[in-house]
């Protein structure tokens, strides 16, 4: 029996065929793709398709308690109809989800994870073109087509995909069954560390500068409001020649307020 709390992330030892998937993808009629139902997350293109949804879920593409329902669309596609077959009777909902060119998704967390006893969120990547950035905690998601990851997508998360493609993954909610759990024990022995992507590395090091620097520190404490207080530490990073977004700057403030705080408040 899987013992201890799960791991925030873990790489699975599962992989699937992946070039009879792509050519299933392809298929998908362009009119399948629904626009998500969180439109206050995201900014440019996400949308999906559902394989399976449960029962009660007021929309395909959310999530719900009831029994799973699949779609009658991907019944005749082996490529679908083999990798779905490999997690049993665990699933409670599949969902292609497609973040298009330029798109992105804001950090927010699924409240609706992470608790005992809650379903337990797969990733497997299907297209992932080079620049797509998925943070968990800050910490860059080195996901590969093919590959098959757990995340637990309670704690602040968020995507970029600043390139010219289209980002799919298959996104699978699972009941917590023992097979699962000692996948995802498993998969942490080979799981790469996360590492933070060159923004959060720019922006880091741009917070060591205020610490050390009482003129950049005294320019910021004057600000009361965070739009002008974001707008000066972006003109600060571009003054020192460091790299990031207000993405970035936002995330800091909300995952570490009193730290962050101390350095232009104190």
């Amino acid at each position: 029996m899987q013992s201890g709390p799960l791991p925030v992330y873990s790489r699975l030892p599962l992989g699937c065929d992946l070039p009879p998937l792509l050519e299933a993808l392809q298929r998908i009629p362009a009119e399948a793709w629904q626009s998500h139902f969180n439109s206050a997350y995201y900014q440019g293109d996400w949308s999906g398709v559902a394989l399976i949804s449960p029962e009660d879920a007021p929309l395909p593409l959310a999530p719900g308690f009831g029994a799973p329902r699949h779609s009658a669309w991907w019944q005749d596609e082996p490529a679908w109809q083999q990798l779905l077959a490999a997690f049993r009777n665990s699933l409670r909902s599949a969902r292609l989800l497609r973040l298009g060119p330029g798109s992105t998704i804001h950090e927010h967390c699924d409240h609706d994870l992470g608790q005992p006893g809650s379903d337990l969120r797969l990733h497997i990547p299907l297209l992932g073109p080079p620049g797509v950035e998925f943070l968990l905690d800050g910490l860059q998601v080195p996901m590969q087509p093919g590959e098959c990851w757990f995340l637990d997508l309670s704690r602040p998360h968020r995507v970029s995909n600043p390139s010219s493609l289209p980002r799919v993954h298959l996104v699978l909610d699972c009941l917590p069954q023992e097979w699962l759990l000692q996948a995802i024990a498993q998969g942490q022995a080979t799981t790469p560390v996360l590492q933070g992507s060159a923004a959060i590395q720019a922006f880091e090091r741009l917070r060591q500068c205020v610490a050390q620097d009482l003129g950049l520190a005294q320019r910021l404490r004057t600000l009361t409001d965070a739009g002008s207080f974001i707008e000066t530490v972006l003109q600060m990073g571009q003054e020192l020649g460091l790299e990031f977004s207000a993405a970035e700057v936002r995330a800091a403030m909300r995952q570490g307020k009193g730290d962050w705080s101390a350095l232009w408040r104190a």
